[in-house]
C-alpha cells in the first residue's frame, strides 16, 4: 500500500510565509520523491519559494531532513519550517535551524484559506495584498481585496480579484494558456499570462473603470467586459 504514494500529489496550501506541504503516511523516501517530482514539473513556479512541511506524527531523522533540504536547495526552494508532533522530529528540525512553531503559519490571521474554482482547488486571500507581500500558488488564486503597488500574486491557474489590481499579477506561470485574470478594476500594466505580457499604454486605458477579464489569444492579451462574460 505504501508504494501507491509514489506518483500521487501531496497537498499544497499557500499562506503568508510561503507554501505548506503535507507529507502523510507512507515511506519517507517515496514521499520525498513525490515532492521533488511535483517541484520539477513546475520548476518556474517553485523557484525561489519558501516551504514548510507538515509531517504529522512521523519521526524524521537529521540525515533525512538534511538530504531533503539539500535537494530542495538545488532546485532553488528553501525549506524553512517542519511542523510535526514528534519530539524527536522537533529537536532534529531545531538542530538544523528549521522553525517548528505552528504560529509561523498564522493562516487564520493572514486571511488565507482554501476555496474552489470551477471544481479545482484555489487559494482564497481574504485581505488586500499590500506592498512587500507575495502570494504564490500552483492553482487558482482568489483575492477578496485589492492588490496594491509592490504586492504580487503568481498563480499556476487563473487570478480573480474582487477589488483593484495596482500591483503585479501573473497567471498561468506553469505555461497554462487557458488561465485568465479578472478584476473589478485594473490599473497596473504588470500582468502576464503564460509569461506573455502587454506594455501598451492604450491597453491600460481600456482597462479602467469597469470590471474586466483578460485572457490569452495566441500571443496577445485580450480584454473583455467581465460582467458580460459572467452573465452570458
Amino acid at each position: 500500500m505504501e508504494s501507491e504514494r509514489v506518483g500521487s500529489r501531496l497537498p499544497i496550501k499557500g499562506f503568508r510565509e510561503g507554501l505548506l506541504i503535507t507529507i502523510g503516511a507512507g515511506r519517507w523516501d517515496q514521499a520525498c520523491e513525490t515532492l521533488l517530482q511535483q517541484i520539477d514539473e513546475k520548476e518556474d513556479f517553485f523557484k525561489g519559494a519558501k516551504i514548510a512541511i507538515d509531517v504529522g506524527e512521523r519521526e524524521v531523522r537529521a540525515a533525512e531532513l538534511g538530504e531533503l533540504r539539500d535537494c530542495l536547495s538545488e532546485r532553488g526552494v528553501t525549506l524553512f519550517a517542519v511542523l510535526g508532533k514528534s519530539a524527536m522530529t522537533q529537536a532534529v528540525s531545531e538542530s538544523l535551524g528549521l522553525s517548528t512553531e505552528q504560529q509561523v503559519l498564522k493562516q487564520d490571521r493572514s486571511g488565507i484559506g482554501i476555496a474552489l474554482a470551477g471544481g479545482e482547488s484555489a487559494i482564497l486571500v481574504r485581505k488586500t495584498v499590500r506592498s512587500g507581500i507575495s502570494v504564490k500558488y500552483p492553482g487558482h488564486v482568489i483575492v477578496d481585496g485589492d492588490i496594491n503597488p509592490g504586492g504580487e500574486v503568481q498563480a499556476g491557474g487563473s487570478v480573480y480579484v474582487w477589488g483593484k489590481i495596482r500591483g503585479t499579477v501573473e497567471a498561468g506561470i506553469d505555461g497554462s494558456k487557458d488561465a485568465e485574470i479578472c478584476a473589478l478594476e485594473i490599473v497596473s500594466l504588470n500582468m502576464r499570462i503564460a509569461n506573455i505580457g502587454n506594455a501598451d499604454q492604450s491597453f491600460l486605458n481600456k482597462l479602467r473603470k469597469t470590471p474586466k477579464r483578460v485572457y490569452l489569444d495566441k500571443s496577445e492579451l485580450i480584454i473583455t467586459d467581465w460582467r458580460q462574460v459572467r452573465n452570458s
